[in-house]
C-alpha cells in the first residue's frame, strides 16, 4: 500500500471514541443527573435526591443478614460505607455504559434513563414522598440523557491517537510517507471540535454537576436545626435522683454510668439525618382513641416535664457487643399522653412514625404499665435531643429493644392493633414483642489481651431492664462460678456495672460471664442471634497472662 492508499471504508464507517473520552462522558453525565435530582429535591423534600431514595429502598430490600452483618462490621457507619459502595457501584455502570457507548449513544442512553426510572421508582414507594417527589428523578432522568448524548456527540471529534499527536490531517493520510495513519474517529465533514474542545467543554459540565451537588445540599440544609436547638432551654419539673458514688468501676475498665450525648450509640434506617425544627414539630394522636390529639412541642413544653435515667439497648447488639447506652431522658410521660387521649378497648398495639417513614409497634400494656417510665424524650442530659438521636420529640420506654420502643424523630401516632399492623422489621420477620433479655458483658481485658500475671482485676456491665441485675458471676478456664462485686444500682431500667479480682497464673486463659436477675433467672450459655428478638448467650473473652 503506498503513501496515496485511503484506509478502506471498513475501518471509518463506524468511528469510536477514546476510551478515555468514552469513560468521561458516562462518568460525567451520570454525576450531572444525580446532581440535577438532588437540587430538585432540595426544594421539594430533601428525602426525594434518586441517590438517597434508591439508597433508602436498598436498606428497605436488603435481607436482614445482611444488614446485620453491616451493622456487626461497620457499626454506626455503615450509612456512609452504603453510600460509598453505591457511589462506586454507580461511578463503575457509568464509566462502562459510556465504554460500551464507543461506536453508539445508545447503550449509555439507556442507561442513563434507566437509573432515572429506577430513581422514580424508589421515590414513589417512599412512604412519606407526595407525587410532585417524582420531579427530582425525572429531572435526573432528562439531565442524564440529554448530557450523555451531548458529550458523546463532542466526544466524536476526538482523535483516536495519543495527545500530541498531528490531529491536522484527516484519516487516510500518512505520516512521513510511512503509510496510512490509524483510524482517527473524526468526520471531517462535521467541524472537527477536537481533544481540547472536548477537554474543556467536559470539565465544565463535570464542574457545573459539582456546583449544583454543592447548592443543593447547602438548600436542603437550609433548615436550622441546630438554631431551633438552641433557643431551647429544659427545666425539668421533676429530676432524676442524682448518680450515686459507686455506681461504675470506670478505673477498672467499665464505661461511665452516664453515656455522654456524643458516645450514645446510634443505629437506625436512616441514611440522611431528618432536619425538622423544634417549632415546626406535630405529632398526631388518632386510631383507637376517644377523641384525637394534635400535639405541638410547646405543648409539651407546658406540661410537666420527668427526667428519667434509662438505658437503652439495640436488638442488633451481639453477645459483648456495643450498643448499649445511659442517659438522663427529659420529656413527658406517654401513658399521660394515652391516658388523656383515651385508649378504646382492644387496643394493643402503638404504631408510630417518624419524619422519614420508619414504622415501630410498641405494645400498649408496656406504655401503660404503672411505672413503665415511657417517655416521649425532648432532652439527654439536659440539652434537646441531638439531630442523630431525634430531635425534636422521640419516644422511649424501657424494658424493650429499640425497634419496638424508641422511634426517633417523631411525627405519628396511631392505637391500633397486632392484628391490623405490622412495623417496618415486623414486615421483615423480626419479633412483634421484643422484652430486653438479661445479658452481661465483659469489657477487661478486651479481647487476644496481654494482661500481667498475677491479681488481676475483670470488669464489665450487666443489665436486666424492668428486672434489675442481682447477681454476676465469672469463671476462668472452666473452673468455679465467682460471684463479683455489684456496683451501687441506679434503677432497675438502667444497666450495672460488675467487678471480680482473679489470681491469674501466667498463660492464656478464657474469662466467661453471666448474670442472674431478680426474678431468679440466669442467662442461658445457649448462643442466639440477635435477630429476631435479641442475641443470648454467655460472653467469653481469650486473653493471655504474660510472666
Amino acid at each position: 500500500m503506498n503513501a496515496s492508499t485511503p484506509v478502506r471504508s471498513s475501518e471509518t464507517a463506524v468511528p469510536r471514541l477514546p476510551l478515555w473520552a468514552a469513560a468521561a462522558v458516562g462518568l460525567i453525565a451520570v454525576a450531572a443527573a444525580l446532581a440535577a435530582g438532588h437540587l430538585v429535591a432540595a426544594l421539594i423534600d430533601p428525602f426525594a435526591s434518586p441517590f438517597l431514595a434508591v439508597g433508602n429502598t436498598a436498606i428497605d430490600l436488603t435481607p436482614h443478614p445482611v444488614k446485620d452483618l453491616a451493622i456487626r462490621t461497620f457499626g454506626e457507619h455503615d450509612k456512609i460505607v452504603l453510600l460509598a459502595g453505591m457511589a462506586c457501584v454507580i461511578a463503575a455502570a457509568a464509566v462502562l455504559s459510556g465504554l460500551l457507548s464507543r461506536r453508539g449513544p445508545l447503550p449509555g442512553t439507556v442507561l442513563a434513563a434507566t437509573l432515572g426510572v429506577l430513581g422514580v421508582a424508589a421515590v414513589l414507594t417512599r412512604p412519606t414522598l407526595g407525587p410532585i417527589a417524582v420531579l427530582a428523578p425525572l429531572t435526573s432522568l432528562v439531565v442524564g440523557v440529554l448530557v450523555f448524548r451531548w458529550l458523546h456527540r463532542l466526544a466524536r471529534h476526538v482523535p483516536v491517537g495519543k495527545p500530541g499527536e498531528d490531529e491536522s490531517k484527516p484519516v487516510g493520510t500518512t505520516v512521513d510517507g510511512a503509510g496510512p495513519t490509524r483510524t482517527r474517529a473524526l468526520d471531517w465533514s462535521v467541524p472537527g471540535l477536537g481533544r481540547r474542545r472536548f477537554l474543556i467543554t467536559s470539565t465544565a459540565v463535570a464542574a457545573a454537576a459539582g456546583a449544583t451537588a454543592v447548592t443543593g445540599q447547602l438548600v436542603g440544609g437550609r433548615v436550622d436545626v441546630e438554631a431551633s436547638r438552641r433557643s431551647i432551654r429544659l427545666t425539668p419539673d421533676v429530676t432524676a435522683p442524682p448518680i450515686p458514688s459507686g455506681a461504675d468501676f470506670t478505673g477498672d475498665g467499665t464505661p461511665k454510668f452516664i453515656t455522654s450525648n456524643a458516645d450514645f450509640y446510634r443505629v437506625d434506617t436512616a441514611l440522611s439525618v431528618p432536619r425538622l425544627r423544634a417549632q415546626d414539630w406535630r405529632l398526631r394522636v388518632h386510631g383507637l382513641v376517644d377523641r384525637e390529639l394534635v400535639l405541638t412541642y410547646d405543648d409539651l413544653l407546658n406540661r410537666p416535664l420527668v427526667e428519667k435515667t434509662i438505658s437503652l439497648c439495640c436488638v442488633s447488639n451481639e453477645v459483648g457487643g456495643p450498643y448499649i447506652s445511659t442517659t438522663n431522658f427529659i420529656g413527658v410521660s406517654l401513658s399521660d399522653i394515652l391516658a388523656e387521649a383515651g385508649v378504646r378497648p382492644g387496643a394493643d398495639q402503638l404504631a408510630t412514625r417518624s419524619v422519614d417513614g420508619w414504622t415501630c409497634g410498641t405494645p400498649v400494656e408496656d406504655i401503660m404499665r404503672p411505672g413503665s417510665d415511657a417517655l416521649l424524650a425532648i432532652g439527654m442530659n439536659g440539652e434537646p435531643l441531638p439531630a442523630e438521636h431525634g430531635f425534636p420529640v422521640r419516644m422511649v420506654v424501657p424494658g424493650l429493644y429499640g425497634f419496638v420502643s424508641a422511634t426517633k424523630w417523631l411525627v405519628d401516632a396511631e392505637l391500633t392493633t397486632f392484628a391490623d399492623f405490622d412495623a417496618y422489621w415486623v414486615k421483615r420477620d423480626w419479633a412483634r414483642r421484643a422484652p430486653i433479655k438479661t445479658m452481661s458483658r465483659i469489657d477487661r481485658p478486651k479481647p487476644f489481651e496481654q494482661v500481667p500475671a498475677g491479681r488481676f482485676v475483670v470488669a464489665g456491665v450487666a443489665w436486666a431492664q424492668h428486672r434489675g441485675v442481682d447477681k454476676v458471676e465469672v469463671r476462668v478456664d472452666g473452673g468455679p462460678w465467682l460471684t463479683t462485686t455489684l456496683s451501687t444500682e441506679v434503677n432497675v431500667d438502667t444497666w450495672r456495672m460488675w467487678r471480680a479480682e482473679l489470681d491469674l497464673p501466667a498463660g492464656s486463659h478464657t474469662v466467661e460471664v453471666r448474670a442472674t436477675d431478680r426474678t431468679g433467672y440466669t442467662q442461658t450459655s445457649d448462643r442466639a442471634e440477635p435477630i429476631p428478638d435479641g442475641a443470648a448467650g454467655w460472653h467469653t473473652i481469650v486473653f493471655t497472662a504474660r510472666p
